[in-house]
């Protein structure tokens, strides 16, 4: 495993992460048995970046990560989201920054993550969305500094969002954020015109998420594929999108067989090379639920760096499409 600066903090980072979210729930059936087995050998394999939120599983993720934390000697480094109070996701321009993330609910959050991971300090609270509306007068960045001197967090981020994540670039700017959790990859790139300099030149930690694009950019997805109602995917890949995607990803299979020795690598670790490939990013975040996805998204760290040739290629395949997150 390889680690990398985590920004300005002076931490080092394992450049592969572990996502949480699975763990928690919102991805079909999961068993605490196949999540307690996959973070032990995530961290046995030199993982020591978690990421989850109060919103996997209400709270679920953070319980059985703050069970494996308990039981480990190394140091894990855990980052977790506060969502903002009951309203539109993401927040609306018009939604008042008092009535989202009013202090008193930002401070009783916080105690709340604290005890669901078992820890009396949180290594990084991110806001779990934002709108550009409150960058003006970002009052509850301020609560979480206050938060920070009082001992309960160390560093301070945001969760992009989705539609708008520049919205975060003139807080880096302004000094307010240790950390950036954004989507980057090979379809979305645009984090490259600004994010991603902009975090580079002041110093603020890149977390990587949706590196696979909820898993299609791993190439195992087909035509007609469906979810289950319980499942982030169902909606996420709605009508036709499920198709137009796997289309687009056997383009993209097909440059790299072209470009690639056949067997060395696959389309999944292509796809977090793509992202890691950015001396910007800190650590790149996949969803984890099983011991096995936990030994393939870690061998990536020991792949050789893909040839230039290819990250020239991939960059031919970015999407102008959108944002398909229609919830949290």
């Amino acid at each position: 495993m390889k680690y990398r600066s985590f920004g300005r903090t002076g931490l080092m980072v394992s450049e592969i992460g572990f996502g949480a979210w699975a763990v928690g729930g919102g991805w079909g059936p999961q068993s605490d048995e196949d999540s307690l087995a996959a973070l032990h050998r995530a961290i046995d394999l030199g993982v020591n970046f978690i990421d989850t939120a109060a919103f996997y599983g209400n709270g679920r993720s953070e319980q059985i990560i703050g069970q494996v934390l308990k039981q480990r000697r190394e140091e894990v480094f855990v980052a977790t989201k506060t969502p903002p109070a009951p309203g539109p996701w993401p927040p609306s321009p018009y939604c008042r920054i008092e009535d989202r993330y009013p202090e008193s609910y930002l401070r009783e959050n916080v105690d709340q993550r604290r005890k669901m991971l078992g820890v009396d300090c949180i290594d990084l609270l991110q806001l779990h969305t934002w709108t550009r509306a409150w960058n003006k007068s970002p009052r509850p960045l301020d609560t979480l500094r206050q938060l920070q001197a009082e001992g309960k967090i160390k560093y301070i981020g945001i969760s992009t969002p989705e539609q708008d994540q520049n919205s975060v670039i003139d807080l880096m700017r302004r000094g307010y954020l240790d950390a950036v959790q954004v989507i980057y990859n090979v379809f979305e790139q645009e984090p490259v015109a600004e994010l991603l300099p902009v975090a580079e030149e002041c110093g603020v930690g890149v977390i990587v998420r949706v590196a696979l694009d909820e898993g299609a950019l791993t190439g195992k997805y087909r035509p007609g594929q469906r979810f289950g109602s319980d499942d982030f995917r169902n909606k996420y890949f709605a009508g036709d999108r499920i198709d137009r995607t796997v289309e687009r990803v056997r383009k993209i299979e097909a440059d790299l067989a072209a470009l690639l020795p056949a067997g060395g690598y696959t389309t999944a670790g292509v796809a977090i090379q793509f992202a890691l490939a950015h001396q910007a990013v800190s650590t790149v975040i996949p969803g984890i639920r099983n011991v096995a996805q936990a030994e393939a998204n870690t061998q990536v760290s020991d792949a050789p760096p893909l040839p230039d040739a290819v990250l020239t290629k991939l960059q031919e395949h970015a999407w102008l499409r959108g944002v398909w997150y229609g919830g949290k």
